[in-house]
């Protein structure tokens, strides 16, 4: 299996490479699979469903198997995931995908995992430390922090906006010691992430420094969360015989959306034979991408707060790979977009709520309130031609952009996939505004709670982050 750059097709390199490395520092071009290959229906429709293991093994195998043996690949598995993604009906229709089963509550424990045991393989040998940079608007500084955290050869510099996450993520960012540390960054995840690939970019730098990325601008981080999609979307529909009448039911995946590395790894779980029919892009007033599908138009733009802050993100970098899979035609086939405000965030908490008795973080309820609007209305008001209103907020497309599955949801044949992101105590004081209480923590949280602040504050001038890492690392 090859890599190629998102920039420069004729660019051709191991998946070795492509991990270590990151993105491509000549061209800042971000890797994708020179193809993606078809699981067998043999495996992926037997009875009874693979276990999330025997999925992971599985789909990983052929991305990985010109650098790591089976044997190896088992026990990076093994390690990787003592839990799983547990799948919770809701109503008939609607499932919720719990992907926070983890040591940090929050789905890029998935990526992460298999990444650092992946990198640690390939470092193992190396006589230079590798230096991972990452930005994150939230959980993904604190995924890759623990799921490095101890590991020899390897140090993790995680850059995150100063006040512009919740106080739970910031004190899981800045308690790491060791080989992991943190700065907070006046400013933007924005600008959180054009310091990492300036960095990533800057030729002198990386002649002093081994770098590589964490975020899912690698590829390492992105094909692990595919894993979640094929192990959901079968038990979804295994379990679905028995809570509705529906024959041959479509699926669809409801993503809240920030830097779309998630997204983009639903579709690379649909290409390689998930039941997947289709996908929803929600997301917050950063929503740059569901303009992007209804419009044609890409404008990337400064991104701004919002209570689902992880999603916080007006320059997405896996819009790249998105355009290199498929064409703007091709992606609206299968993909619709929708944005909320933070109003509508928070009744999307009390409604998830109040009509199913789940608490739903603030990022899982920009997804509730995707498909609740879409199946009771918003897409059958679409396909009759009412176009929606410049600027606001609802599903973003038209009768002639609107996905191939949105007949089927208008009669009624569709089931929903909500993907819970993280879990809800991490936005305790948000849900306690939406529900009138605070979710129960979970243990592994609140010992975060107890430990000293370390983190380290970093203007965004890339000068001066260059001088610290010059400096520190």
């Amino acid at each position: 299996m090859f890599y190629c750059d998102t920039r420069d097709p004729s660019v051709k390199v191991s998946f070795k490479e492509a991990v270590l490395s990151g993105m491509n520092s000549s061209t800042g071009g971000l890797y994708v699979p020179r193809l993606i290959p078809k699981l067998p229906e043999s495996f992926l429709f037997k009875n009874p469903p693979p276990s999330f293991r025997d999925i992971a093994f599985m789909a990983a195998k052929p991305f990985v198997e010109d650098d790591i043996s089976d044997k190896d690949l088992t026990s990076i598995i093994a390690d990787a995931y003592p839990f799983s993604a547990p799948v919770v009906p809701v109503n008939p229709v609607t499932y919720i995908l719990e992907l926070f089963h983890g040591p940090t509550c929050a789905f890029k424990d998935f990526g992460a995992r298999f990444m650092a045991r992946v990198m640690s393989f390939f470092n193992k040998n190396e006589k230079d430390l590798l230096h991972i940079l990452v930005a994150t608007s939230g959980d993904t500084g604190s995924a890759v922090g623990s799921a490095f955290y101890g590991v020899e050869g390897i140090d993790v510099t995680i850059l995150y906006p100063a006040g512009k996450i919740s106080p739970l993520q910031e004190k899981q960012l800045s308690t790491f010691d060791g080989n992991v540390r943190s700065l907070a960054v006046e400013g933007t995840f924005d600008d959180c992430q054009k310091l990492v690939k300036t960095a990533f970019t800057d030729v002198e730098l990386r002649k002093k420094l081994r770098l590589s990325s964490a975020n899912s601008i690698n590829i390492s981080r992105l094909l692990p969360q595919a894993f979640y999609y094929i192990y959901g979307s079968l038990s979804i529909l295994e379990r679905s015989r028995h809570d509705n009448r529906i024959d041959n039911p479509k699926l669809i995946a409801v993503v809240p959306s920030g830097n779309f590395g998630n997204l983009t790894s639903g579709l690379i779980a649909k290409e390689m034979g998930a039941p997947i029919a289709g996908f929803v892009a929600a997301t917050n007033s950063n929503h740059t991408v569901p303009d992007w599908l209804e419009t044609g138009e890409y404008t990337p733009r400064p991104s701004v707060q919002t209570l689902s802050n992880a999603m916080d993100v007006g320059a997405p970098s896996n819009y790249e790979r998105m355009c290199a899979m498929y064409s703007i035609e091709e992606i609206r086939s299968i993909m619709a977009g929708f944005w909320v405000d933070d109003r509508e965030t928070l009744m999307a908490i009390r409604s998830c709520n109040d009509n199913t008795g789940y608490i739903i973080d603030p990022h899982g309820a920009v997804g509730w309130k995707a498909w609740q609007d879409i199946r009771n209305g918003a897409m059958a008001d679409v396909l009759e031609g009412e176009s929606p209103a410049a600027g606001k907020t609802g599903l973003r497309c038209t009768a002639a952009t609107a996905p191939e599955w949105g007949q089927d949801c208008v009669k009624g044949n569709c089931l929903g996939m909500i993907l819970e992101t993280a879990h809800p105590a991490k936005f305790g004081e948000t849900v306690r505004q939406a529900v009138g209480r605070e979710p129960v923590m979970p243990a592994r949280l609140e010992r975060v709670l107890l430990l000293p602040d370390k983190s380290v504050p970093m203007s965004p001038d890339y000068s001066e982050f260059r001088s610290w890492l010059e400096a520190n690392l």
